[in-house]
């Protein structure tokens, strides 16, 4: 096996690692079924980047499937609210040899959900002003995680797992907690409005850290009437909406009393349990709570993504010509300095 010059090699917790010479000071700092990460320190730019080692991408086509799909969506995004590649890499040079590839991406500080104590009202208004613009770019992608720096920066992690926003938006998405009820309830189709009650729903989150499950919503919201209740797909979730005891809606300022009012207009806007009548993320992020925020060079027109991989069938041999192809083409897509100005700092 022929391996690249001006690599090494380096167990960590069991698992070799090859990398190049310039990733230095490797430490795992998560692991999971598909793959482990490490952080590194890229000795020519002096930045802190997190490395993703796929745990064995071409043991079926399933894996490979998967390894492509991620490999292809981290190469497609290029916004800053949205997590993507700096670098992609194997350490061997012909595709007989080839069995891993290493995905580098920034470092992010920590996990939203593990931030802790109360967030002012600033801080919530910009994590949701950058959820907002990264859901916009995702086009029809459904985010895994969200995750912030030191400075309160945010970014829209984890499209591993993605799915096209259609059928198969169910099982493992469904299981976290600031998903759309349409998605929790497993009805109609997922749509870009879903996307904007993702956002509502972590803004929820962070002014009321009980707000986690839909009956609570529901609560706030008050259980939908008849006409709702026509739209949903299932018997069970028919049945789920009309067994709920009659909730009547709140007065979200009396809920809220230490939030703005356009705050509360927003929220008032988008937390609707219908998607037909709740804002796409573009039309949310015209909304005047973000005037002091809105800048035009954080929403750039989406461009599309060539999904006709999406529900291919090959053979195995097949996806892995298809990866070596696709990490052999990279090139690293020039990185905007920001002109946020921002003060925000975020303790976890």
């Amino acid at each position: 096996m022929e391996v690249q010059p001006h690599f090494y090699r380096e167990e960590i917790n069991s698992t070799m690692w090859e990398v190049p010479e310039k990733y230095t000071r490797l430490k795992q700092i998560g692991t999971g079924a598909y793959g482990s990460v490490c952080s590194a320190i890229n000795d020519k730019t002096k930045e802190k980047v997190a490395i993703k080692k796929l745990h064995r991408p071409f043991q079926s086509e399933i894996f490979a499937k998967r390894a492509y799909r991620e490999l292809r969506l981290l190469k497609h995004m290029k916004h800053e609210n949205v997590i993507g590649l700096l670098d992609v890499f194997t350490p061997v040079t012909s595709l007989d040899d080839f069995q891993d590839f290493y995905l580098v991406m920034p470092y992010m500080y920590t996990d939203l959900s593990k931030v802790r104590g109360h967030l002012s009202e600033d801080k919530v208004q910009f994590l949701v002003y950058q959820m907002l613009c990264g859901l916009r770019v995702s086009n029809h992608h459904s985010p895994g995680n969200l995750a912030v720096n030191q400075d309160c920066e945010l970014k829209i992690l984890d499209f591993g797992l993605a799915r096209s926003t259609d059928a198969e938006m169910t099982g493992y998405v469904v299981t976290r907690w600031y998903r759309a009820p349409e998605v929790i309830l497993n009805w109609m189709h997922y749509t870009q409005t879903g996307k904007t009650i993702t956002a509502v729903n972590i803004l929820l989150y962070m002014l009321t850290p009980y707000m986690d499950q839909l009956t609570q919503i529901m609560k706030v919201t008050g259980v939908p009437g008849p006409e709702f209740v026509q739209k949903l797909d299932t018997p069970e979730a028919k049945s789920y909406i009309k067994g709920l005891p009659r909730y009547p809606r709140k007065d979200f300022s009396t809920l809220f009393p230490r939030v703005s009012a356009k705050c509360i207009d927003l929220l008032e806007k988008m937390l609707v349990l219908d998607g037909d009548e709740r804002p796409t993320a573009e039309l949310a992020l015209e909304h005047p709570y973000f005037d002091t925020l809105r800048d035009p060079d954080d929403l750039p027109e989406p461009t599309p993504y060539d999904d006709s991989h999406d529900n291919a069938t090959m053979s195995l041999d097949e996806w892995k010509r298809l990866c070596f192809r696709e990490v052999k083409s990279f090139v690293p897509f020039p990185r905007r300095d920001s002109k946020r100005k921002n003060t925000l700092t975020m303790s976890p």
